[in-house]
Formats: C-alpha cells, sequence, structure tokens
C-alpha cells in the first residue's frame, strides 16, 4: 500500500470538522435515463467497466475488459527499413522535404490493434415500469463511495438500484430492489457484438462465451475451435432475495425473476490474454474456469461484505486529496485548515450536471470545477490498477468494435496525459500499469531498433496496442512516422522517483529502461549541421509545414520537440545513475558528452518558439498540438526562473496557437500557461473545457463536455480528463526536488477561498494549502521517509526549510513554523 503521510479518512473535503455541511456533494446527477452513450454513467475496477443507463423500463448496462482486442502478437521489424531510412536522411540533407516525406512511407509498418467491446447486460421490466413516475427519478454517481444509483416510482413502489465495480473481489455488483415486498420482476439476458454464444449454467447464470477477431476487420464467421483471437467469457450470476420470488429459464439462455423484493447481480469476466507475447492459440487461460473460480471466491459474501471491501479499497486512494474552491467567504472565524470555511452557497443538489454545465460560462461555480478535478482521479482508479492493462485512449470504456483512432494507446500525447495526475494527485500505484506497458514495449523495440535503425536500445512510436507494438503504424508520416514515442513515456520514469523517492524502484525498472531508451537515442542521433547532433527524419507530430520551395511537407530534422525530449531523457538519466553512484559508466558519460550538443530551442522571427529546425511557414497556426512547448510542460527545461526569454516566445507561441482545439488540447495549454505563472489565461482554458457538447451536432476538434462529464475531442477522449485534473494541480501546486512553489497560477478573482489537501510534489513532499481572500493562509507540508532541505516560494517570497520524517509541519503565510505534529 502506497505510504500517503497523511490521508481524508472521514470525508472527502478540507474541513476537519464532522458537522461541515458547506461542501457541495461529489456526485453526478441526472433527472431521466440516459438517451444516449455519453449520458450513461462510467464504473470500473480496473480491468473492468461498466456503462449504467438508468431506463426505468429496461436496463442497459455496456460492459468492458481491458484485454478484450483484435489481433495476435506481431512482427515488428522491417528488414528494408535501413535501406529506406537512408534514402531519407540524405534527401533531408539536400533539402528535398517533400520528397523525403514520400520517401519515408516505406519506413511505416502496418496498423496497430483495434480495443473491443465485451458486451451488454439487457435488463426488461414488467410493463408496470413504462408509467413510471418522472418526476422521482434520479440517477448519480457518487465519487467518495463510487457507486452510481437509481431510483424512481411506480405507483407506491420505489425501486432502487445500486452498481459499483469492486477492485478486491473483480467483480461488478448490481443491486435491485423494491420498497414493496414482491414487487420487482425482471428478465436478464447477456449479449455482445463480438462472435460469442450464451448458456445457462446452474438455473440462476448466465455464461457467455466468445471471441476477438484475429484481425482488424472482424471475419463473419462464428466461434469454433480454430479462433485464434482473444477468446473470453463472461459470467453473470443472479441472486434473488431468500424465499420471495422465483428464478425461470427462458430459451436456454435468459432467466426471468418474478415476485421478488430484491436482486443481486454479479458480473465477471476473463480472456485468453497473458501476455503481449504469447498467442492466444497458446495460452492455457481458460476464460470460463477463471471466471467461475472468481465467482466461487465470493460466493459466501453478501452485499454489504461487498460493498464494504469496495469501499474500503477504493476510499484509500480517492480521499487522499480533497479539493474546495470558493468565491467568497461568509465566516470571519478560521479553524485550522479552514474549518468555517463557507465555499459554496446553498443549491439543489439535485439539480442535474449537465445543466451546471450549461450555466457555468456565467455563473463559472467553482464547486464545478472540483466536481471535474476529482471526476478525473475517479476515472484513473476506475480504469487503472495494478496488474491491469494500461488505460487507453478511452480508458477501458468503448461500445464500438471499430472504435475512433482504435481506442488505442497515442504516444505522442495522449498516453502520457492520461497518467500526468497519478504522481501531483497522490495516485501512483495507479501508475503502474504504465510502467509494465513500457517494459513490454522495450522487448518489442529493441528488435524494431536493431533490424529497422541498426541502432541499440529500444524504440517506440507514436501508436501502440495491447501487444505492445512498437515500429511506426501504417498511414500518414504526418503522425506515423514519429520514433520519440518510447522516449516520453520514459520520462515518466525518472518522474515517479522525483515524487516517491523510491531508489528501489529507481535501481530495478526505471534505470534498465532509462539506459534502452538513451542507447537507442545516441545511436538515432547523427552528426549535423553546426556541430550539432540531431534527429534526421523528424517530424512535429501531427502538423506539416511550408518548405523553402512552397511545397507543404512534415519531414526535416531536429524538430524543437525531439530536441526537447531529449534534452529531459540524458537530464533525467544523468540524474538517475548520480542517484545510483553509476555516474562514470561508460553510458553515463556519453549522454553527459552529448547534452551540450543537442540543439538549443531557437526563436522565430514573429518571436515564438521555432516548432521545426528552420523557420518554416506554418499552414496552420491554430493547430492543435502544443509539441514545441514540451520543454515548458512536461518538461522542465524552460522555465520562469531560468529562460524567461523562452518564456515569454511560449507566451507569444500560445497566443498565436489560439484558445480552441479538443479537449486534450485545452487541458495541455492550461498546464502551459500554469508552468508560465498566468492565471488568467490558466483559468480562461479551465472555463473553455466546461461548455456542453451537443452530441446531436458534434463539432470536431471543439472540445467541451458531454452531460455525464465525459470529456470530447469529439467524440469521447479519457485524455482530456485526466489532464484537466493534472492541469489544475499544476495551478495550484508546482516543484523541483528542491523547490515548491505555491498557488503560482492561483485565479484569485474566481476562487478567492480555498484549500487543497493531499497533493503530492517533488522530493516526496506532501501538501495542504489553504488561502482566504486570494493570499495564502496556511501551508502543510510532509516528506515520506527521509530527511530534505526545501525552498518554500509563495510570489516573491522565498524562504529555506528542512523537513524531518514523521512530522506534518504548519506554516503561516509568512512561511513561519507555527505548529508542528506527529503523524499517524
Amino acid at each position: 500500500m502506497e505510504d500517503t503521510d497523511w490521508i481524508l479518512v472521514e470525508k472527502p473535503n478540507c474541513t476537519d470538522s464532522e458537522n461541515s455541511t458547506n461542501s457541495k456533494p461529489l456526485k453526478i446527477t441526472f433527472n431521466e435515463p440516459a438517451k444516449l452513450w455519453t449520458d450513461s454513467i462510467p464504473i470500473g475496477n480496473g480491468n473492468l467497466g461498466a456503462m449504467i443507463w438508468g431506463g426505468a423500463q429496461s436496463e442497459l448496462i455496456q460492459l468492458n475488459e481491458d484485454t478484450l482486442w483484435t489481433g495476435i502478437p506481431g512482427n515488428y521489424t522491417n528488414p528494408n527499413a535501413p535501406e529506406a531510412l537512408s534514402k531519407v536522411r540524405k534527401l533531408v540533407d539536400d533539402g528535398l522535404y517533400l520528397e523525403a516525406t514520400a520517401a519515408s512511407e516505406k519506413l511505416l509498418g502496418n496498423a496497430a490493434d483495434v480495443y473491443q467491446l465485451l458486451g451488454d447486460i439487457k435488463i426488461e421490466f414488467d410493463d408496470s415500469h413504462l408509467t413510471y413516475s418522472k418526476e422521482t427519478y434520479h440517477r448519480e454517481l457518487d465519487l467518495d463511495t463510487a457507486t452510481a444509483r437509481v431510483k424512481y416510482s411506480v405507483g407506491d413502489v420505489e425501486f432502487t438500484r445500486e452498481h459499483f465495480a469492486s477492485n478486491p473481489d473483480g467483480v461488478i455488483v448490481m443491486k435491485i430492489s423494491g420498497s414493496k415486498s414482491g414487487s420487482l420482476s425482471f428478465t436478464l439476458s447477456l449479449d455482445s457484438k463480438l462472435d460469442h454464444h450464451c448458456y445457462i449454467n446452474g438455473g440462476s447464470r448466465i455464461i457467455m462465451e466468445g471471441s476477438c477477431p484475429e484481425k482488424r476487420i472482424p471475419p463473419k464467421t462464428r466461434v469454433n475451435e480454430d479462433a485464434k483471437g482473444i477468446r473470453f467469457s463472461a459470467v453473470l450470476d443472479l441472486r434473488i432475495s431468500d424465499n420471495i420470488g422465483v428464478i425461470h429459464v427462458l430459451d436456454h439462455e435468459k432467466l426471468k425473476v418474478d415476485g421478488a423484493d430484491w436482486a443481486l447481480l454479479l458480473l465477471v469476466a476473463s480472456s485468453s490474454f497473458e501476455s503481449p507475447f504469447v498467442q492466444p492459440s497458446d495460452s492455457m487461460k481458460d476464460p470460463t474456469s477463471e471466471s467461475l473460480g472468481a465467482l466461487k471466491s465470493i460466493k459466501n459474501l453478501s452485499y454489504s461484505n461487498l460493498y464494504a471491501r469496495h469501499l474500503n479499497d477504493y476510499q484509500n486512494l480517492f480521499r487522499r486529496v480533497s479539493l474546495q474552491l470558493g468565491k467568497s467567504i461568509s465566516s470571519s472565524i478560521l479553524m485550522p485548515f479552514v474549518n468555517a470555511f463557507n465555499f459554496h452557497e446553498n443549491k439543489d443538489d439535485e439539480v442535474p450536471t449537465v445543466e451546471r454545465i450549461k450555466s457555468f460560462q456565467y455563473d463559472e461555480d467553482p464547486s464545478l470545477v472540483e466536481l471535474l478535478f476529482q471526476f478525473g482521479r475517479y476515472l484513473l482508479i476506475s480504469c487503472s490498477r495494478p496488474g491491469t492493462q494500461v488505460a487507453n485512449l478511452q480508458g477501458i470504456w468503448n461500445k464500438d468494435l471499430e472504435p475512433k483512432w482504435d481506442s488505442a494507446p497515442h504516444l505522442n500525447i495522449n498516453l502520457e496525459m492520461n497518467y500526468w495526475l497519478s504522481l501531483p494527485c497522490n495516485l501512483s500505484e495507479c501508475q503502474e500499469p504504465l510502467f509494465d506497458f513500457i517494459k513490454s514495449l522495450s522487448a518489442n523495440g529493441s528488435k524494431t531498433a536493431q533490424v529497422n535503425y541498426k541502432a541499440n536500445g529500444w524504440v517506440v512510436h507514436h501508436k501502440s496496442d495491447i501487444w505492445a507494438k512498437s515500429s511506426a503504424d501504417r498511414g500518414d508520416p504526418v503522425w506515423a512516422l514519429w520514433a520519440m514515442g518510447g522516449a516520453w513515456l520514459c520520462t515518466h520514469l525518472w518522474e515517479h522517483y522525483s515524487y516517491t523517492m523510491d531508489k528501489d524502484f529507481l535501481e530495478s525498472v526505471a534505470y534498465p529502461l532509462l539506459e534502452g531508451c538513451v542507447s537507442f537515442l545516441l545511436d538515432w542521433l547523427v552528426e549535423g549541421h553546426e556541430g550539432y547532433l540531431e534527429t534526421n527524419p523528424s517530424t512535429s507530430p501531427e502538423h506539416m509545414f511550408i518548405a523553402p520551395d512552397g511545397r507543404p511537407a512534415c519531414v526535416s530534422y531536429s524538430s524543437t520537440m525531439d530536441m526537447a525530449i531529449i534534452k529531459e531523457v540524458f537530464s533525467s538519466y544523468v540524474s538517475a545513475s548520480e542517484v545510483l553512484d553509476k555516474q562514470s559508466d561508460v553510458l553515463s558519460q556519453k549522454v553527459r558528452m552529448a547534452l551540450p550538443r543537442l540543439r538549443p530551442t531557437k526563436i522565430s522571427e514573429d518571436c515564438s518558439i521555432m516548432e521545426w529546425v528552420q523557420d518554416f511557414t506554418d499552414p496552420d497556426v491554430h493547430h492543435r498540438h502544443l509539441s514545441h512547448l514540451f520543454g515548458l510542460f512536461p518538461g522542465h527545461t524552460i522555465t520562469p526562473d531560468k529562460n524567461q526569454d523562452l518564456c515569454k516566445a511560449a507566451e507569444n507561441t500560445l497566443h498565436k496557437r489560439g484558445e480552441n482545439g479538443p479537449g486534450w488540447s485545452t487541458a495541455w495549454k492550461t498546464a502551459l500557461w500554469a508552468r508560465l505563472y498566468n492565471s488568467k489565461h490558466a483559468y480562461k482554458m479551465v472555463k473553455h473545457m466546461i461548455k456542453l457538447v451537443d452530441p446531436y451536432h458534434e463539432v470536431a476538434f471543439e472540445g467541451g463536455l458531454y452531460s455525464n462529464l465525459f470529456a470530447a475531442h469529439p467524440p469521447f477522449q479519457i485524455d482530456a480528463n485526466f489532464g484537466f485534473t493534472a492541469s489544475v494541480a499544476e495551478m495550484l501546486v508546482q516543484s523541483t526536488m528542491q523547490d515548491l512553489y505555491l498557488l503560482p497560477a492561483l485565479p484569485r478573482d474566481k476562487w478567492s477561498n480555498g484549500c487543497v489537501k493531499g497533493l503530492k510534489a517533488r522530493g516526496g513532499l506532501t501538501v495542504r494549502i489553504c488561502w482566504k481572500q486570494g493570499e495564502l493562509h496556511e501551508v502543510g507540508l510532509s516528506v515520506k521517509n527521509i530527511s530534505s532541505t526545501h525552498r518554500l516560494h509563495y510570489r516573491r517570497r522565498t524562504v529555506t526549510t528542512s523537513l524531518y520524517p514523521g512530522i506534518l509541519y504548519t506554516f503561516d503565510a509568512q512561511f513561519m513554523c507555527v505548529k508542528t505534529a506527529s503523524l499517524p
């Protein structure tokens, strides 16, 4: 279990008072059933996900399992690539960028595979539910308990449903009940868009068995013993009230409940996927046996037992961080850490969240920012846990056999953004699937590096899948060719150490992966112009330029992002070698010698950051990617303290790019403005994010939120939800290993009063901050297990302080230590 120093154990808010009623509940609410998928409620336990529609007469619960993908392990090498690479490099050196772009297509590989869905639980109630009382209908997702609830009345009977996804027991749990004895009747079935069949087991279980396609395009064949794709099984177990009600079997594949008080549905699922390197046909896993075993392990657990175990597990993670924001203060009495802050006006908690989104542009309700911030943390807990697959482009929630962009991990921003929040928002365990994924990528990537590029180490490009695809994808070189995906992922390795100070992790996990990454980068770099080490070919992700001859192209050399990522990885590797006392190793010395030879970031004639090595004409100045600002965020090579000229150029770049764009782009811009300490523009991006998408008239690349708070590209992409949470944290706390910046981009007029508790900072710090009327009020700091010295920064005030483990230090606004206390 993660050592969190101190966490919230009673209430998910910043107050210590048990009687506080000022905080608006962390609930997403609806006053009608879902009409569309983006109206439904997501729940998940890491590998199993569900979307709850909440229909009154007919309920639909759409299911996902994180290992269901098309395909089989692939060969990600191309023996013809070295010859093609030489040709591309020569064309770039000759300034023939359009020709180089065309020639680079021979460096591309096969298409990545596609994330699939599991299926649907369908519940059909008796006809009386057609006349349910609409004014009694309520549906909600309670973030504090990770529980979805539905309630409504039919006549004098109130029907309730509760849904949660338990991580410790690996099951999705659904309880349906009626307030009047014997009032509950319904028909239950399982279905899937994948090739499958269902049957009844034991009179109260539905078993669904099927398989994923071996290839991207689903075959028109039935499940058979020769199926080579991933096989799966889902088991839906039905329990009803003792001695009241009866279960019937219908058509050998459905169950019917008549006259029960309540019903308990337990859904477990498994697949034959073992690892990216095992053919599904060679798998020793029997999905049905595994699913039945999972049910057997919980057969003696009641609903209350299951719920208690779920809450204990989930709240240990979720309640580590609390956030309260307010425009005004209603009390002059300050208890420690704003016990008496009345952050929000009293509002009707039943107001549907969709109405709150609609009104945000004029009421700017800070409690909606709190909700969206915590929703990001909820989603990460729900889709990325130790032992699960990495969070994909939709987390785990997908309804299509051919989802947009394959719902695959995209490594040129999207996958990385998924995990930006994990460390500052105190969810480091949720990052473990990312490290497992990087390990798999490094294994395939080493073959790609050796065969395709005659290089040591390992390489990964812009897009991957469950098989840890490492080669360039099939498609347009403007996005597919990019070879910095593995390098960007490796920045997360050092970041994990810098937040947790876990030296064992650094030595056993991070350092070997970093070694392989820098080995490739050293071989990938070539002697270039003006004595610099260059990357060739090079692209700036998904963006074209106009070459000097007036023709559009995307391939040149040493894009700003390439250089920024390599600087970040090299610097991290050098720092890691020093921590591990390996700075005299040959590889470490090579990296130290290469670092100063990397091309520096340049400023263009219009005083913005140059995106490419030359000041090419930009055909789309409002492009969604901010690749050339990587050094500012998430990197650390451009900072206001050390690079004021580059920061000014970065500011000009952000103005030039504009405020529009898909949700993930908006989140990135928020973090970039925060790094520039520009609270005004950071908040403008927060406000830009919180606008309602019309799901019937979606406009691509416009961003926004759906009624269930899913963020939009459109369509739904989960990266923006995660990026929003990370960027709000960046507005409140920034850090280096030695420095802690408090409220660096606080919008003082919008969030005049507030408190954040439980955020993490580099150097192993746990932080809580309270402010009043836009000014710092109190700070609480603790360190995990080592003594350390930190510089505290607030506006122009800086103080150096020493911290010792096991002690919570409380500082006032002048950084005077006013209280110490032993941690529990």
